[in-house]
């Protein structure tokens, strides 16, 4: 006979005397069980710990109840198991603690067998919904989604809107700061879409002077003005079937706006020196970093073209939003280089790993992926160290420093350059730890993505430490 799945389990009963003949059963099946006697230590110990299951008493005394518990824990820690005890056997109490957000339910007094075949179950289905989720993950980081690389929770909200808005035949608006990947996205809304057998053409709107852009939107015909030796359909009428992805609209003249929205309210162009109109079929997807809202008030683009542009709205968040992401990002632009350019560099070490991970990157994955690709080039080893990335850190501050002027005693030397800054490799560790937790506000998941730890560890790291950093009230630790 095989032996019961082994779990981290959390206990949670007021009744001490079922609480230890409960526990002793668990942990004859092979399980560790943590064992609380009240809702608030069961929530105190689910955020210091990573637990496998919790199984819960319905009665928790006067204050609570184990379906507030359930509700509590969830939110705290979303995809927990929970299974309920209670000696109450009706269905409303059953049906209360599924839609409670209960797994299962057992009813006290607790027959051994089933606790332990209940207590399997949820365990095995926990286990598999988690290796499903980083199964997905590694798919998503491998494949990159059409390129946009990452599994950062804003970077998971992004995706789900290009998934629902690429099947639809939508208008789309992307929105964010230069060097973030942009057209990345328009891409993927037109790879996921129907029109995916059908061409994609990106045309930058900034990089043409008010004429030739004209002529490369809507087409012209032979003879239109001085070297139009050959007809030019255009670049809607190219697109036929598939997406036209025009970048930088906000910097498009007002003049080429009001031909702009004719063609998109009417279906057709009329290419210059043309007197007929060519229908197209194809679909937007516009771009920009400024903000056409203040620009329509400005009187610098068209309120009207703005709506028709600006059916979807996507937004591409910046990278100093999604720190977590830096490292697969940095690690996949050093394979990429490295492919290209044929050099054997293989690694990024942990310090220099480091200082990517603290700087804001005002220029984004671009210059995130600049500076990598600088430092394969001139990598004199094959692993890249800080020295590898001196000159284009260097005048990088860490942002807590910068920003936060009080709560820490300045930036931490990453690198110390004085003996007399030099510490242990425990206490070089701490500091850095409390430096990310403080630049993050005291978010202790977000800092466990970007120090690339599990929760379990972060949270063994932090009780190790003597002083834990302070949270300003109401800051979520998780």
């Amino acid at each position: 006979m095989a032996l019961p799945t082994r779990g981290r389990l959390l206990l949670v009963d007021d009744d001490v005397e079922v609480l230890e003949l409960t526990a002793t059963s668990l942990r004859g099946r092979g399980h560790a069980v943590h064992t609380v006697t009240t809702a608030e230590a069961a929530l105190e110990a689910s955020l210091a710990e990573d637990f496998d299951l919790v199984l819960t008493d319905l009665r928790l005394g006067a204050d609570t109840n184990g379906l507030n518990l359930c509700r509590q824990l969830l939110a705290a820690r979303p995809g927990l198991p929970i299974l309920v005890l209670t000696g109450n056997a009706t269905l409303g109490a059953a049906v209360a603690a599924m839609r409670a957000g209960a797994v299962d339910y057992l009813v006290k007094p607790i027959d051994p067998e089933l606790l332990d075949i209940a207590t399997t179950r949820a365990l095995d289905h926990h286990r598999l919904a988690a290796e499903v989720v980083r199964l997905r993950d590694d798919v998503a980081v491998a494949r990159g989604f059409e390129g946009i690389l990452g599994t950062s929770e804003p970077i998971r909200r992004m995706l789900e809107v290009i998934d629902r808005v690429a099947a639809t035949p939508a208008s789309v608006l992307i929105t964010g700061e230069s060097g973030t990947g942009k057209e990345l996205v328009a891409r993927a809304i037109h790879s996921r879409s129907r029109r995916a057998d059908g061409p994609f053409i990106a045309l930058n709107c900034a990089a043409l002077p008010h004429e030739l852009l004209e002529s490369e939107l809507f087409g012209h015909s032979r003879g239109a003005f001085t070297d139009a030796k050959l007809a030019r359909k255009g670049l809607f009428v190219e697109s036929n079937g598939g997406s036209l992805f025009l970048d930088e609209i906000g910097e498009m003249p007002l003049r080429t706006q009001v031909k702009l929205l004719r063609a998109l309210q009417e279906r057709t162009v009329r290419p210059i020196g043309a007197v007929t109109e060519i229908p197209f079929d194809a679909r937007l997807i516009c771009a920009t970093n400024r903000n056409l809202q203040d620009d329509v008030t400005a009187k610098r683009f068209r309120e009207d073209l703005y709506y028709r542009i600006n059916v979807v709205t996507i937004h591409v968040p910046p990278l100093r939003e999604r720190p977590g992401d830096i490292r697969v990002l940095a690690e996949t632009f050093l394979q990429r280089a490295a492919r290209a350019m044929e050099r054997d560099v293989k690694s990024i070490a942990p310090a220099a790993m480091g200082r990517l991970l603290a700087r804001r990157w005002p220029g984004n994955v671009r210059e995130l992926e600049n500076v990598i690709d600088r430092a394969v080039s001139m990598a004199a080893t094959d692993c890249l160290g800080t020295e590898d990335f001196a000159e284009e850190l260097a005048s990088h501050a860490p942002a807590a420093a910068a920003s936060s002027g009080a709560s820490t005693p300045g930036p931490i030397p990453i690198m110390p350059t004085r003996v007399e800054d030099l510490v242990t490799a425990a206490e070089q560790e701490e500091r850095y730890l409390h430096h990310v937790l403080d630049m993050l506000g005291g978010n202790r998941s977000r800092a466990a993505e970007v120090l690339g730890y599990d929760r379990r560890t972060l949270h063994r790291k932090l009780r190790r430490t003597k002083n834990q950093p302070s949270r300003e009230p109401g800051t979520p630790e998780s």
